[in-house]
C-alpha cells in the first residue's frame, strides 16, 4: 500500500520484501521522510522513531527510549513498532486476506491504521519499521476531499469501531479520553467480532503487556472523587451486621474538620464505575425499581457502569436513572435506592456530582 502523494527513495523496496520473505506474518513500513508541499523539498526524517498513540487514539511519532536504542547494536536493524502510520506499508497478500483485509464499514480516512495494527499484533503477526527503506511523503495542511459527516465525526466512527472490536474493557479509557465518542453511531461490528474469534486473537491486555507497555493505564488516582449530593442528603455506604457488603443509603451530608466522611466519598473511575474502596454501585437486575447495591468492583461487569446525564446519574445497561424515591419514603428497614425510568422533572433523580 502506497499513498499517491509519495516519492520512493533509492533501493527502497528490497529491504521490505526481504523481511516479508523471511516471515510472511510481518507487516513492514519504510522510514517516512518529509516532502514539503509547497517546494517539494525532500527532508530526511529521524530513523529512531516508531509509531505510538494515546488513549484518545491519536497517532504520534515517538523517539526510541535510551534503553531501546542501546539494545539496537546495528542502526539498520528493524524497529518493532506498536502501530504504523497506515499510508505506506507492505503486507503479504495471503496474510492480508487471512487477517480479514480492511474493515470496509470504515469511512473515508482515519483510524484504519489502529484497526489493522491491533489486528496484526493480536492475531499472530508483527509490525516493523525498516531504517534501510525510505519513502518521501507530502504532508498536507488539510484534506483534499470532503467528509460528508465532518472530519471529527468520521474519525470517531472509525476509531469507535476499532475500540469496540479490539480493545476489550480498555476501550473505556478511549471513551474517557474522547467523551464526544459516546453515543455516536459506529455501525454493526458483529462481523469483525466474529473474525476476531475465528482467528483466535489475543487480548488487548496482551498487547499492552507485550507490545506497548509504555502506554500507561490510568488508575484510580487519575479519577475524580467527592460526594454525591441530593439537597441536604448524600449518598452513603453503611455496614450492616450479617452482611458481607455495605448497604447503600441516603443520609444527611456529614463532614469531619471540613472533609466529607469517608462513607460519603465516592470515586468515578475511568471505567465508568462509581466506587468506594473495593465496592462499586451495581444492580442484580435491570428492571424498574431494581435495588442499587454495593458489590465487589469488576471491570468486566457492565451493570457497574454509570454516566452523568445532565443532573441525572444514568445506569448504562438499563438506561434507567438512580432514584432516591424509595429511600426517602420508606421506613428505616427499606430505605433503598433504585433505578427507575429517567424523568427530567423527578427531583428524586437529580444529583450534584463531582464529575462530568
Amino acid at each position: 500500500f502506497l499513498d499517491s502523494h509519495c516519492e520512493v527513495n533509492k533501493d527502497w523496496l528490497p529491504p521490505l520484501l526481504q523481511r516479508i520473505k523471511q516471515d510472511p506474518t510481518r507487516v513492514v513500513s519504510p522510514v517516512i521522510d518529509i516532502i514539503n508541499m509547497d517546494s517539494f523539498a525532500y527532508v530526511a526524517a529521524s530513523a529512531d522513531l516508531r509509531g505510538g498513540f494515546d488513549w484518545s487514539l491519536h497517532f504520534k511519532w515517538e523517539q526510541l527510549s535510551p534503553d531501546q536504542k542501546a539494545r539496537r547494536l546495528d542502526p539498520t536493524q528493524p524497529i518493532k513498532t506498536p502501530i504504523i502510520a497506515g499510508g505506506l506499508f507492505v503486507i503479504d497478500r495471503s496474510w492480508f486476506n487471512h487477517l480479514g483485509k480492511y474493515d470496509t464499514a470504515m469511512d473515508i480516512w482515519g483510524g484504519e491504521n489502529f484497526e489493522i495494527s491491533f489486528r496484526v499484533w493480536q492475531c499472530g503477526g508483527s509490525l516493523e519499521i525498516l531504517p534501510c527503506s525510505r519513502v518521501g511523503h507530502v504532508f498536507r495542511k488539510k484534506h483534499p476531499y470532503i467528509f460528508p459527516d465532518g472530519n471529527a465525526n468520521t474519525y470517531i466512527k472509525n476509531t469507535r469501531r476499532t475500540a469496540e472490536v479490539w480493545m476489550d474493557d480498555f476501550r473505556l479509557f478511549y471513551y474517557s479520553a474522547r467523551p464526544a465518542a459516546r453515543g455516536k453511531s459506529y455501525g454493526d461490528v458483529r462481523g469483525r467480532v466474529e473474525l476476531r474469534k475465528k482467528l483466535k486473537c489475543k487480548s488487548f491486555k496482551w498487547y499492552l503487556d507485550n507490545v506497548y507497555p509504555e502506554l500507561k493505564v490510568p488508575d484510580d488516582s487519575d479519577s475524580r472523587s467527592g460526594v454525591i449530593r441530593q439537597r441536604q442528603n448524600c449518598l452513603q455506604s453503611q455496614k450492616v451486621d450479617g452482611q458481607e457488603t455495605p448497604v447503600l443509603t441516603l443520609a444527611p451530608c456529614a463532614r469531619t474538620e471540613g472533609v466529607p466522611t469517608t462513607s460519603q466519598e465516592w470515586v468515578y473511575t475511568h471505567g465508568q464505575q462509581i466506587r468506594q474502596k473495593q465496592h462499586c454501585l451495581s444492580v442484580s437486575t435491570t428492571f424498574p425499581a431494581s435495588q442499587v447495591l454495593m458489590l465487589p468492583c469488576n471491570m468486566a461487569d457492565g451493570k457497574q457502569r454509570w454516566q452523568k446525564s445532565g443532573t441525572h446519574l444514568e445506569h448504562l445497561v438499563s438506561r434507567f436513572c438512580l432514584d432516591s424515591e424509595m429511600a426517602l419514603d420508606g421506613m428505616d428497614s427499606s430505605r433503598m435506592l433504585v433505578i427507575s425510568p429517567c424523568e427530567l422533572s423527578a427531583y428524586t433523580q437529580r444529583w450534584e456530582v463531582p464529575f462530568s
